[in-house]
């Protein structure tokens, strides 16, 4: 059974229709990655999986919980409140520009929803993040603040707050987006980390080697719908659209 499930998403903003009837499934364990050319509705997909954004009709489903439903009237209608609540907690987002609490501390940034949102015990809540840290090498910055942290230190925090809270599927958008070039190695070897380890990821990215050699499928969108979906091998090898190959006959150069 799929980990994550959407089926016939529309969402439109102020008459303008950004995603068109988008369907994806996730297996546990998998690594999705989303690319696409900017605009194609990559971003907002990703919003409208973890609810910062409400879609107008379609259904989505994480871990055998139903999010949204089409109703009789052909618009969205989403589940209880509770169920809702339920299924955030069973997604973690990394956002581009790390969105981190500047005047937190990097632990405080780590635990404060552990121990506010979970009711974690704060010294079991601080113990797992020394452990994050130590994953992410960043051991000796618990004490330090966002501000004193580079690009790449602060999106490795980004990532050890997410897991914080023992999500189910990570997502990410685009998370080297914001970075230096030097930097972005950093965050792309944290991830192939954690894939492998089966950490279930969506990921949306413009960092095609990344999708080719670490993702379990592809999908590339453009206008708003998906183009082309499936290994990495049937998309940046065997592309049947012409826009497909054309997205990444750059990228495919010898």
């Amino acid at each position: 059974m799929p980990i994550l499930t959407a089926k016939g998403i529309h969402k439109s903003f102020g008459g303008e229709e950004v995603l068109k009837g988008i369907s994806l499934s996730v297996e546990k364990g998998e690594v999705l990655a989303v690319i696409g050319p900017s605009g194609s509705g990559k971003s907002t997909l990703l919003r409208c999986i973890t609810q910062l954004e409400t879609v107008d009709n379609g259904e989505i489903t994480v871990c055998g919980d139903t999010l949204v439903t089409t109703g009789p009237d052909g618009s969205a209608s989403y589940s209880s409140r509770a169920v809702c609540s339920r299924i955030a907690l069973r997604m973690g987002l990394v956002f581009q520009n790390f969105n981190l609490f500047p005047h937190f501390s990097v632990l405080r940034n780590i635990t404060e929803a552990p121990v506010c949102v979970l009711g974690k015990p704060k010294g079991e809540a601080e113990a797992k993040a020394r452990s994050l840290l130590a994953k992410m090498d960043l051991s000796d910055k618990e004490n330090a603040y966002p501000c004193q942290l580079s690009g790449g230190q602060q999106q490795r925090v980004s990532i050890a707050r997410a897991l914080a809270m023992d999500p189910d599927i990570l997502l990410f958008d685009e998370p080297t987006s914001a970075l230096d070039p030097e930097l972005t190695g950093e965050i792309l070897n944290v991830m192939r980390s954690l894939a492998s380890e089966h950490m279930t990821m969506v990921v949306v990215t413009h960092e095609m080697a990344f999708a080719r050699d670490v993702a379990d499928q592809v999908i590339f969108m453009a206008d708003g719908s998906i183009v082309e979906q499936g290994t990495p091998e049937q998309v940046f090898v065997h592309a049947q659209n012409e826009r497909t190959r054309a997205f990444l006959a750059r990228f495919n150069q010898p």
